[in-house]
């Protein structure tokens, strides 16, 4: 049946066409804005997995909109995604809180133009995140938004259902709390690579000296298993010990270099799947923190590359 025009001359919306031209002023400017959506969800829970949830959320939520009535599209989806991020992010702290071993991110394969961004590969790094699991849900929400997408306080009041002056002094209080736990230097991306690559060598031929030259004294291992493989339950503190574990396993690991939350980190493959990402953190050329991932459930987005947007 096509569209018709009803008595009083106005256009009948109920028609095929009518629908199907509604439904493309609603799939457009999510589908245009998609990439920055997940990479909102993702800085804020952590979880790729939990963050395509979201984003399902926010699809439903967004298709009984009038596109036409929303002034700022872009604006009302990241407030929508802010909202539905923050209720998944309770429930994960929920879920933390039985976690066997020492929780980390999920590890994304990103493409080379995140690292190009360097906000944008700060914000997502592995470091970077678990310093924002260190927040309150408000404070990540308030700080990504602030911080990596430069949103203005009166749409971060609205996706977070405070007032301007409460976002602000919460912008405040995370800004502070993030900086006292970020980095300690500033690593450009060919020194992170060069001291990755060190760390590859020196690993893969046994070289005990030169491993303790690329480890802080007090660097931290830390490895998720999630109760459903091998890993270590508590962190590894100190380079002697690290470098003893990390030479232990050695005969086992075959590493492969690979960009991962948009720094340069390490895979290791068994029988052709991965078994485990280790990502590194690097400060002043010395390798400060390991993470290695391993548990299953958290490696399944690393076939392809994910595009990360501000």
């Amino acid at each position: 049946m096509n569209d018709r025009t009803t008595g009083d001359g106005t256009r009948d919306t109920s028609g095929p066409t009518a629908r199907h031209d509604r439904m493309d002023r609603v799939t457009q400017p999510f589908v245009a804005h998609r990439n920055l959506l997940f990479t909102v969800a993702y800085e804020m829970l952590g979880s790729a997995a939990d963050a395509e949830d979201v984003l399902q959320e926010t699809w439903l939520r967004w298709v009984g909109v009038d596109p036409d009535t929303v002034r700022d599209q872009r604006a009302y989806l990241v407030r929508i995604t802010t909202r539905q991020a923050l209720s998944q992010l309770r429930t994960l702290g929920r879920r933390k809180e039985s976690y066997v071993g020492p929780w980390l991110p999920e590890p994304l394969l990103t493409t080379p133009d995140v690292a190009e961004d360097v906000e944008l590969a700060d914000s997502v790094s592995m470091a970077m995140l678990l310093v924002l699991e260190t927040l309150t849900p408000t404070e990540r929400a308030v700080f990504v938004l602030r911080e990596v997408f430069a949103l203005g306080y009166d749409e971060i009041a609205e996706a977070v259902d405070k007032s301007q002056a409460a976002v602000r002094q919460i912008a405040h209080r995370a800004r502070a709390h993030v900086a006292a736990r970020r980095p300690r230097g500033v690593v450009s991306a060919a020194e992170a690579r060069h001291t990755v690559e060190a760390f590859q060598q020196a690993v893969e031929t046994g070289d005990l000296q030169r491993l303790l030259e690329l480890l802080a004294p007090d660097v931290v291992l830390l490895a998720d298993g999630g109760g459903v493989v091998r890993a270590a339950l508590a962190p590894v503190v100190g380079a002697d010990q690290v470098a003893q574990v990390l030479l232990r396993i050695a005969d086992a690991m075959s590493l492969q270099p690979t960009q991962i939350n948009g720094d340069p980190a390490l895979t290791v493959r068994l029988g052709g799947e991965i078994d485990t990402v280790l990502a590194l953190r690097v400060d002043d050329s010395l390798v400060t923190g390991l993470y290695a991932v391993r548990n299953p459930e958290k490696l399944s987005h690393l076939e392809r590359a994910t595009t990360l947007r501000r």
